[in-house]
């Protein structure tokens, strides 16, 4: 079984204008709405890649309602965690006439100690076997830092392969516990090893130092509209993104890994993982807003990337 755990969750607004104009009233298109939050997503791509997943993730207050309603309509096993306060709703504005966008996001609602109890002990209670369990983006106000630490522990302890999609302190907590794979891009590899900046030809490297100390098994370093490399303790594989016109990049991160579990989950080789995580990544960028990618855009974006030969494998 496939889980996903998003923590701070959000009901994402997404909508257009012709151009946001400092202190003028700013007319804009119907609101889409979406169900958002890094490991909401992951589950969304996995399905949409025809496979299943249990979403599990903290639901509170009108807008909770909203997302459980919006993740219900995706077709999504669900488990919430109720929470008292109001479950966050972050907006995506784009401007059409010089093509920029804007997103905004909310900190969400702060979550007491007990609130925080409630997710780990949900966690430990779920029955059936868990072969993955995604744990994705940010840690909501009132969690501690370590709290990706304590899950790490707890997916050890039973035997569960842990993806965690998450930066900062956090994530280096729960790297000390270890994790199965990670997905940092370049900054944030180059702060996990200590280090200001690393150039194409560093990456490699340093992510085998965090492989050789025990703290994950694979490395997916995002290279943003370059595609993507992994490393694992075999050696490391660069695939190149394919060229498409970007119309958001909302959601790419998230159908990268959703692309990478859901292969993982198949039995594809890490080859073939890596692949079909860049194509999911790319093809969410050529969607407006916040609706991730479209099957057809993946298959299409996949075949170009095993056709291009233009990966090093070492």
């Amino acid at each position: 079984m496939l889980v996903t755990l998003t923590l701070n969750p959000a009901v994402d607004i997404s909508m257009t204008t012709d151009r946001l104009i400092p202190e003028q009233k700013i007319h804009c298109s119907q609101p889409r709405y979406d169900a958002g939050g890094g490991g909401i997503n992951v589950s969304k791509a996995i399905h949409r890649l025809g496979g299943e997943s249990l979403a599990v993730f903290t639901s509170g207050g009108s807008s909770g309602l909203r997302l459980q309603e919006l993740v219900e309509k995706e077709g999504i096993h669900y488990e919430i965690i109720g929470i008292d306060g109001l479950t966050r709703e972050c907006f995506v504005v784009t401007e059409t006439i010089p093509n920029q966008q804007f997103r905004f996001g909310t900190p969400g609602p702060t979550l007491s100690s007990a609130e925080a109890d409630a997710c780990l002990s949900h966690l430990q209670t779920l029955a059936e076997p868990i072969d993955y369990l995604v744990a994705s983006g940010s840690l909501p106000p009132g969690l501690p830092v370590d709290f990706y630490a304590r899950i790490a522990r707890i997916a050890k302890e039973r035997g569960i392969r842990l993806v965690l999609d998450a930066a900062g302190e956090s994530l280096r907590m729960a790297l000390a516990e270890g994790v199965f794979l990670i997905k940092p891009n370049v900054g944030e590899l180059a702060r996990l090893v200590g280090v200001e900046r690393l150039e194409t030809d560093q990456i490699a490297k340093a992510a085998d130092t965090l492989i050789q100390a025990g703290s994950c098994e694979i490395v997916v370093v995002s290279l943003g509209p370059l595609g993507a490399m992994l490393i694992t303790r075999n050696g490391q594989e660069l695939v190149q993104a394919p060229p498409v016109k970007k119309i958001s990049t909302v959601g790419a991160g998230d159908s990268l890994v959703g692309g990478m579990v859901y292969a993982l989950s198949q039995g594809m080789s890490y080859s073939d993982m890596i692949r079909l995580g860049v194509a999911c990544g790319t093809a969410a960028t050529m969607n407006p807003g916040t609706q991730l990618f479209q099957k057809a855009d993946v298959d299409r974006l996949l075949s170009w990337i095993n056709q291009q030969q233009k990966f090093v494998i070492v």
